[in-house]
């Protein structure tokens, strides 16, 4: 498996020399190809802010962050929003979706963009839904659905470029829990039958025990990393809880 991304000693102020606050404090680990990596931590930990700097969506103060080979701390805005829209994708716990579109027009706006012939970004399309099995609501709009499919059709958008890198913050967290477990199955099928490599943040220790390995932020800095290994998905969120209990979090706040 090759390394998708690489995160260099990253460190992220804010504020000024009269008031700095350090979010990010030398931070460092890899991602490779195909492994599904949960990143966790309390409210003001850096885990955000860790995933948005990953992103482009913010900039880290000193450091480097490696996507497929490209160092994309040193990329100027014009190259960083090609490749952004090239091989990034991203799912939010809002959907983001556009809700003038339907749902088809919401996964194939990625492709359209791009400037995918229009034959080849439908058979796409139908694909993906065929995967997330949404096909029977893409030609609705998003008003017309339920949380779970709103989240379904923006993972089918996150990954119709077929990009390096899929971003996932709290992608859950608008979620029932019965939904949240479709959401989580599809994830995890992506994963597998298509080898998405996917980054989540989420606080959430059920959501996090469908990973492969979850690292854990506090303070800015990576505390522990737990690697799920041949465990069953039951026994790796008791050791999610166990972690987050060290931490100093509220267990129950995780469930």
């Amino acid at each position: 498996m090759g390394e998708i991304l690489k995160v260099s000693n990253v460190e992220k102020y804010y504020g000024n020399k009269g008031s700095l606050t350090k979010a990010l404090d030398k931070v460092s680990f890899s991602v490779n190809e195909g492994e599904f990596t949960g990143i966790m931590g309390s409210s003001g930990s850096g885990k955000t802010t860790l995933l948005n700097c990953v992103s482009t969506i913010d900039s880290v103060t000193t450091g480097k962050i490696v996507i497929r080979d490209r160092d994309i701390t040193a990329m100027k805005s014009r190259d960083l929003a090609k490749f952004r829209r090239e091989e990034l994708g991203f799912m939010f716990q809002e959907y983001n979706l556009l809700d003038t579109l339907t749902g088809f027009e919401n996964i194939i706006l990625p492709l359209t963009i791009s400037g995918e012939g229009h034959k080849t970004a439908i058979e796409k399309v139908h694909m993906v839904a065929q995967r997330l099995e949404i096909e029977e609501i893409i030609d609705k709009y998003p008003y017309e659905m339920s949380g779970g499919q709103r989240q379904r059709i923006a993972a089918a958008r996150a990954i119709i470029t077929n990009p390096a890198l899929i971003l996932a913050d709290e992608p859950t967290g608008a979620l029932d829990s019965k939904s949240a477990r479709m959401l989580m199955e599809c994830l995890e099928n992506l994963n597998k039958s298509m080898r998405a490599t996917i980054l989540m943040v989420t606080h959430d220790a059920f959501t996090a025990s469908y990973c492969h390995r979850i690292l854990f932020i506090k303070d800015g800095k990576i505390f522990n990393e737990l690697v799920r290994g041949s465990d069953s998905r039951k026994v790796f969120f008791s050791k999610i809880i166990d972690v987050v209990t060290l931490l100093g979090g509220d267990a129950s706040n995780v469930l």
